[in-house]
């Protein structure tokens, strides 16, 4: 059985007072209700709380995560975050390949194979983002550009490393615009990236894979999006700011 995941990407939002507050509201909130059977909730502050996260989680079912990493183990590389400096904090995950860092950062393929292999080597599990921009969707190129997304990336990891890797989808054109895929583009594309796994590392691994939705995923969408088969929950950016939308989202994930 595949493991359901929310994830919150809080991207560069929040001073370390409403970071403080927000988690504080989101793990009470949890607390108070129970995290939902079978859903791994995910928090990805910026650097700078990752600390403060991981310190005030300790005790509390949610995972902490980063929203990128070096793929360099050490040394002369101001401002870079190793995958070792993040697992001595207790950090479970990190993003890797948004299409954000992709597009305002000039991250390569090459650069994010190397960051996903720092991160596994740390046991840090990378959460992987993939997608298309909108003139490659209204061209019919979605499908080739996220096959050469993972071909040139996470599919030149051996089976096991690929094993622990999440997958998530973004069509770049719905992240932060409002407008999300339909269920059925979703489920579309996540099967199409199933059926990929399967060709490359077998049924077992394939069935196995956990892959999130993100593009404009809120409490209204939610439960249809994660209704998908192939739909393994959701990688969630601005919803993830506010306690209530964020707990409505990790409730629609068990249904």
């Amino acid at each position: 059985m595949r493991t359901k995941i929310v994830a919150g990407n809080w991207k560069m939002n929040k001073n370390f007072s409403e970071a403080d507050d927000l988690l504080t509201e989101i793990l009470d909130s949890i607390d108070e209700k129970g995290k939902p059977e079978d859903v791994d909730v995910v928090i990805c502050p910026p650097f700078v709380y990752l600390e403060m996260a991981s310190d005030m989680a300790e005790d509390s079912p949610v995972f902490i995560g980063s929203q990128n990493v070096s793929q360099f183990e050490s040394g002369a590389y101001t401002g870079e975050i190793s995958a070792a400096m993040l697992r001595s904090m207790h950090v479970d995950f990190a993003i890797i390949g948004h299409s954000e860092r992709r597009k305002y950062f000039g991250e390569t393929d090459e650069m994010l194979l190397g960051k996903a292999k720092a991160a596994l080597k740390n046991d840090v599990l990378p959460i992987f983002c993939c997608g298309e921009l909108l003139p490659e969707r209204e061209a019919g190129k979605h499908f080739d550009i996220v096959k050469a997304q993972l071909e040139n990336t996470i599919f030149n990891l051996d089976p096991d490393d690929f094993n622990r890797t999440i997958i998530a989808y973004e069509p770049v054109w719905a992240i932060g615009t409002g407008v999300n895929a339909t269920p059925e583009q979703a489920q579309e594309m996540h099967f199409f990236i199933r059926e990929l796994i399967w060709n490359k590392f077998g049924a077992e691994i394939a069935n196995d894979k956990t892959i999130l939705y993100g593009g404009s995923c809120t409490s209204k969408n939610a439960k249809e999006l994660f209704s998908m088969p192939d739909v393994d929950g959701g990688l969630i950016g601005g919803a993830s700011l506010t306690t209530s939308e964020f707990v409505k989202i990790i409730d629609a994930a068990k249904e």
